[in-house]
Parts: C-alpha cells; structure tokens; sequence
C-alpha cells in the first residue's frame, strides 16, 4: 500500500472549491475530491499547531498528552515517570510507528518538529527531511524534496509520505511573479464595512488595528496587511491567504503528477488534510488561529482510497475528530488502534460508505486564549478562561450552519442550548480525568502560568496602546478582567 499524507498548513475547508468556496483556489485538491470521501465535519481536537500535530501524532486528546500550548510547561508531553522503558510509548503507539510496523516505510518532510520543537512527531518515522527555514519555506522550496522521492522510491510497494507545505500560513509569502490571481474574483461578503468599522473599535492582537501582533508591525510582506482599516485592506487579506492556497494546491499538483509519471497514482492513497484553520475576520482576528471556535478547529479533510472509495465522490456530513480519521486509517491498512488512544477509527463505516461520527466533539485551544468548546447538532459552544485580550464573554454561543461566521452570539437567547453544552463539557472532562494518566489537566497549568504563551507580559504595553488610540474602554475592561496581569 502506498499512502500520501498532503498536510496543508492553516487550511480552511471553506476557502477550497470542493467545499463550496466560490474563488477557483483548490483545481487539484478538487479532483482529488471528485474520486473520494469530503469530510464536511472534521475538526482538530486541539489547536493550533503544536497541539494539533502532536493530538495526530500520539493519537490522544491535549487533556492526555499535555500538549496544548506554545511555550511553558504545557508545551510538552507529559513525562512517562518511573515506568518509562528503553524507549519511550511512542515507539508503539505513535501513529508514524503504528505504520511502520505495519510494513510501511514512513517518511515526513516538514519543519514542524524544528519550528515548535516537537520532536515526538519524529516517532515512528524511518527518514525524515528538514529543510530548516523552521516554517518560513514556500511550497516550491518543499515540492521538489518530495517530487525527488518519489522518483526513486514511489514504484516501492508499502510507503507512506508525508508532505507538509506551510502556504498560506502567514506571512503570506506567494511569490510577486505569482500574480494577482483574484484581482477579478469578488472578496467574501459577509465582512461588510459595518462589521470592519465594529471591529476597528475592539482590542486584542491580530484584531483589526493590530493585524500582526499587539501593535503596527513594520516586518511585513507585500501580501500581508498591517492594519484592517480599509476593505481594500480586507479584500488584501483574502487575496493573500486564497493565493498562498493557489500557490501550495499548483505544487501539490506537480507531486501528484510525480506519482503519475511512477505509473502509481491511480493505485496510491491521497489524504488531504492541515492542522487548523484560520479566522479571516472571524470574532475580530484576521488572520491567525487564537481560538477554539469553528473557523480555527475545523479541517478539511478528503480521502481517495483505491479499493474503498472507488473513484466516486462522497460527501460524509459526521462529527469526527482528525485523530479519528488517524485511527481509521491504521485499521484500513490492517493493523490495530493503540489502547491508549482517544482517536477512535471508524473503519468499517468508511468501507461500507456509511457514516460513522460522534454526538458531539470537544476541542480545545490553550496557546492564544484558553479555549474549550463544544461542537454538537449546528451549533459551537465556546467556553473561555482566559480570553486572549479579546474581551470576549465567558460563554459564546453559535449557529454555525446559519451563522457560519460566527456574527451572532446567542448565549444569551438560548440557555437551553448552552446548559446542554456545558453539561456535556463537564462530563467529557471528567471522563478525561478518570482516564488520564497525569493528575493535572494542562489548563489549569496554563492558566496558573499566566495564560496562554503569546499573551503572556504583552498586556501592560498593550494597554499604554489602547488609550492611546482612543480605545480607553478597552483598556479599562481588559484592566479589570486581568488584574494580575496588568
């Protein structure tokens, strides 16, 4: 069996043409979706980067692993303790080392373990190919590595590549001779004048006045924007980040005409997936991944399996978690789901081209703000602890079938709704604990630490920026909910 795991960084389902997106930003992505499976609802369980790779690597929720945050104590596994071996449970339970001692020769290009110092995605697999510009390489710079395997090793039977691009991760770094591709194609409509001018008086990094960080940067690229203070601005940033998409789906292209040229597309597995979204306006932060809200969690997530989806386009409207897909995906190939898993497969659905999902997902963000949410019928239900300097409410509450921007909290119009959400929350994580092998939930850690690492000793200047562009109620607010902190 040969598979190809196609990790696109930052990818929104919404903006590819197989889901609906009206810009022409996926033409090889979509016909990978035309012989194949699109998942609809399949979401990372923790967010952003470091924990959504490190869920897929180890197979288990954050809440498990340890992993939910960038930096601090919650930024690494939890120790095995006393009764760690020679080698470390990865070794068999990883989801790379499920495969390998499955037969398969598994191979990853990719800066991820380098850029987040996460070096337990290395577990399991047999080569490895870093480029080592830690996240800021173009596409170009990652096809022609992955382009060059194939050419010596894509005829091999029993194989899985992956192959991990970072566009359209910002900066957004689509070269100038790419062009303006959609210099002609309408911006999405629901980020109206209205909304840009209610954000513009809101507060928190990558929000409208502060798209790079917690104030005007001055290192950006041509493609970026520094501030959200023109819908020409607005329409720049989703010219920038549909581009990147363009720029990593015409490489993805030329890899899977790589396998052709091998004679060994029509009989390989392609995947495509990412690690999160990114919110374009979304909750008021444009461009970047700081919550654990539909826009960030959410993942496309599209399988072409010879043999199982038999060319035929299928659409599968289920909740799932991406590390359920993982553990579907080692039973497909024949082998067995570790114990200690929280992904859990659903094979035989997948082979009978039936639906399989769970009744509601739990996913969480513990790097920006301090996240967890819940996912069930049409709606999402945000708790948060620590709001990232975004004042957000406490509870938030959306209809993301209606309201797939998430415009309208209804907290407020549906206790019914956020009672039931709520109950679920406490108890998925009471079953968390129960089961876990460490007594401490690493939210607790973060927030004991001071809350999420890419806020932490940012607010006292933060404020001094505030008041002095006339968003003294921001100040106040954030000053009163965060006093530690000011």
């Amino acid at each position: 069996m040969r598979v190809l795991y196609i990790d696109i960084d930052t990818l929104r389902p919404d903006h590819l043409g197989c889901y609906g997106y009206h810009r022409n930003t996926s033409p090889n992505i979509d016909k990978i979706a035309e012989q194949g499976v699109r998942f609809d609802h399949c979401h990372a369980s923790d967010v952003p980067c470091l924990p959504s790779r490190t869920a897929l690597c180890t197979g288990q929720f954050g809440i498990h692993n340890g992993v939910i945050n960038h930096g601090g104590v919650a930024a690494d596994l939890f120790i095995e303790g006393p009764d760690r071996g020679f080698r470390t449970i990865l070794d068999s339970t990883s989801w790379a080392g499920c495969m390998k001692r499955l037969g398969l020769k598994t191979v990853t290009i990719s800066t991820f373990a380098e850029r987040h110092s996460a070096w337990q995605w290395y577990a399991g697999f047999s080569e490895a190919h870093n480029i080592g510009k830690g996240g800021l390489e173009r596409a170009d710079e990652v096809s022609p590595i992955a382009i060059d395997w194939i050419k010596r090793n894509g005829k091999q039977d029993n194989w899985f590549l992956h192959v991990h691009v970072w566009d359209p991760h910002g900066p957004f770094r689509a070269p100038a001779e790419f062009g303006e591709p959609f210099k002609d194609d309408p911006a999405p409509a629901w980020l109206t004048e209205d909304i840009r001018r209610e954000h513009w008086k809101g507060c928190g990094p990558h929000s409208a006045q502060e798209v790079r960080g917690f104030e005007v940067a001055t290192n950006f690229q041509p493609r970026d924007i520094e501030t959200a203070d023109s819908m020409a601005k607005v329409r720049h940033m989703f010219d920038g980040y549909d581009t990147g998409t363009l720029y990593a789906d015409m490489h993805i292209g030329r890899i899977l005409n790589a396998l052709a040229d091998e004679g060994v597309l029509d009989d390989t597995v392609i995947i495509v997936s990412s690690d999160h979204g990114e919110n374009l306006g979304e909750l008021n932060i444009y461009g970047d991944h700081q919550t654990a809200d539909e826009i960030t969690t959410r993942v496309p997530m599209i399988v072409r399996w010879p043999g199982v989806t038999d060319g035929k386009p299928r659409v599968d409207s289920a909740l799932h978690y991406q590390i359920d897909f993982a553990a579907t995906m080692i039973e497909l190939l024949g082998g067995k789901t570790p114990e200690n898993w929280d992904g859990v497969s659903f094979a035989d659905a997948f082979r009978k081209g039936e639906e399989e999902g769970r009744e509601r997902l739990i996913v969480s963000q513990g790097a920006w703000s301090c996240q967890r949410s819940v996912r069930f019928d049409d709606y999402i239900c945000i708790r948060s602890y620590h709001d990232g300097y975004h004042l957000f409410p406490d509870i938030m509450l959306f209809d993301v079938k209606n309201d797939p921007h998430e415009l309208h909290n209804l907290a407020e119009d549906r206790p019914d709704l956020v009672g039931k959400a709520m109950t679920m929350l406490e108890g998925w994580h009471g079953d968390m604990m129960r089961t876990a092998a460490h007594p401490i939930d690493p939210m607790q850690t973060v927030l004991l630490e001071g809350g999420p690492h890419h806020t932490l000793r940012h607010l006292p200047k933060y404020l001094e920026r505030l008041r002095e562009t006339g968003r003294v109620d921001c100040a106040e607010k954030l000053a009163a909910k965060h006093p530690k902190e000011a």
